[in-house]
């Protein structure tokens, strides 16, 4: 007997639909999967073999044959579990049930229980879009997929109680939460209160917060770089359903949204280890999953010792800090995955890091100081638009009582900044200055005449590339922001040329 299911598959940041057809015929004993499976899809003819004698049910004594189409891109992952274990029984006879407008998604254990998938998000979306009526699938999976608006999501702890709602022998009830239900975490982000002194680095933090720009933070150890760095998430603004919604597709894709967790309410911080491969940071693999920079997508990658990391690696992120997105090549398919990131990194001065520092010297030899600073490309310097001095922090500043200024009254500062921004959308196609086009740059950053005289200046005296004089104009536009007014002064020229350290001669 014949039997056709439905489910899905992911393939980059899309979900596509996938047929499970089942055939049962007499011949000898066989179980066989067909339709370019990898090596976890192979592996569910042994755990829906056990699943099926350990729900109460005959495995069949027949040749069965399982085609999962379309038959020319390869599946992978243990997702069609349940739909493969469901297509036996019908093709046995075991269960007859009507199966049409539901798609089923899920892994089964042994003995027949439930577990949750990776990349059911994107999958849930396909599901409405392509009119399917029901989403059976791992009850640790309901958040996730309930977001979605217009489908009954049907959550099920085994794959017996699948079976028995299809019999109408206990119905399962739609998961009830929705958008407006979605739990928030209640986890506390460190605070810039506790950064003692700093107040120029406290200051340039809050202005790449606001206006999305890539920060490069360069002192001794000790200064307070990853401090600082760390700190940066809890005065980023929030964030839209439409980028909650985006960031929990790279998550789930990825498989690293928490259980019971439907959105990403707030932004990701990645801080990856130095020994990270290229394609750890930029995301592949046979098959291709988001790297680092897209898991931080919407959010900030911290790149500590920065020098530290491979020269390829480094290299590697140069287009998508400019496109936001990264691009993978396959043989057969190009996929891309979205990477709109605010890149912040942390620098030594030098090897030993105490170059110029007021009261240690530096052991480094001239040579040794070009080889380390060579390791980091001109290149990605200049597609970092804040480039900060960290400087040690006082005795004095060290053993005050006094808090600074704490995250939440510096994040309704930038909040405000980027609605001003954000207002600016539909004019400018960014959401964020960081990401405002040349043509836009010119149409939004008018300047007053000190504020030129002062920029002339800097781009004649630094020896500024025109990408230079963007990311002024653009750092400019943020301050402005900040301070509500529409035109650039020349205060506001003056705070964002200190903010271009490496474009001055010696400047490191």
């Amino acid at each position: 007997m014949f039997c056709a299911l439905s489910s899905f598959g992911v393939y980059g940041m899309h979900a596509y639909p996938v047929s499970v057809e089942v055939d049962a015929a007499r011949g000898l004993p066989a179980f066989d999967i067909v339709g370019l499976p990898g090596a976890a899809v192979k592996e569910a003819r042994d755990r829906v073999r056990a699943a099926v004698k350990n729900t109460g049910f005959s495995f069949p004594v027949s040749r069965l044959t399982v085609n999962l189409a379309p038959a020319d891109v390869r599946k992978a992952g243990s997702v069609y579990d349940l739909a493969i274990y469901l297509g036996v029984l019908c093709a046995s006879r075991q269960l007859g049930a009507d199966l049409s407008g539901s798609a089923f998604l899920g892994e089964l254990s042994l003995k027949g229980d439930l577990r949750r998938v990776a990349g059911v998000l994107p999958m849930a979306i396909e599901a409405k879009r392509r009119g399917f009526a029901r989403l059976f699938l791992p009850r640790e999976n309901a958040w996730e997929a309930g977001v979605v608006e217009g489908i009954d999501i049907l959550p099920a702890a085994t794959a017996g109680e699948v079976v028995a709602h299809l019999t109408g022998a206990a119905p399962i009830a739609p998961f009830a939460g929705g958008r407006e239900s979605v739990p928030e975490g209640e986890e506390m982000l460190p605070d810039l209160a506790d950064v003692k002194g700093q107040h120029l680095a406290r200051r340039a933090l809050e202005v790449a917060a606001c206006g999305g720009h890539n920060l490069l933070m360069v002192g001794p150890p000790g200064a307070g770089k990853s401090m600082l760095a760390k700190r940066l998430p809890s005065i980023l603004p929030p964030m839209t359903f439409a980028e909650q919604l985006e960031t929990t597709m790279v998550h789930s894709i990825a498989g690293l949204l928490p259980p019971d967790t439907a959105l990403v309410r707030r932004r990701p911080f990645r801080a990856p280890h130095h020994t990270i491969s290229p394609v750890g940071l930029t995301g592949g693999g046979p098959t291709p999953r988001p790297g680092e920079i897209s898991l931080a997508h919407n959010g900030v990658l911290f790149l500590d010792e920065l020098a530290e990391f491979s020269r390829g690696a480094l290299d590697a992120l140069r287009q998508p800090l400019e496109n936001g997105s990264v691009t993978i090549t396959r043989a057969q398919h190009t996929l891309t995955f979205p990477c709109e990131i605010m890149l912040a990194a942390a620098l030594n001065p030098c090897p030993c890091g105490y170059l110029h520092h007021p009261t240690r010297s530096c052991t480094c030899t001239a040579g040794q100081i070009a080889r380390y600073r060579g390791r980091v490309s001109g290149p990605i310097l200049d597609r970092i638009d804040l480039h900060l001095a960290v400087e040690p922090v006082e005795y004095s500043d060290l053993s005050s009582r006094e808090r600074g200024e704490s995250s939440a009254a510096v994040r309704a500062r930038v909040a405000a900044g980027r609605q001003r921004q954000l207002e600016r959308a539909e004019r400018t196609g960014a959401l964020c200055n960081a990401r405002l086009s040349p043509a836009a740059v010119e149409a939004v950053c008018p300047l007053t005449p000190g504020a030129e005289r002062l920029l002339r200046g800097a781009f004649d005296t630094l020896g500024l590339s025109a990408r230079a004089r963007d990311k002024l104009l653009k750092l400019a536009r943020t301050v402005a922001d900040l301070d509500g007014c529409d035109q650039i002064a020349e205060a506001h020229m003056a705070e964002v040329i200190q903010y271009r350290q490496l474009d001055r001669q010696g400047g490191w």
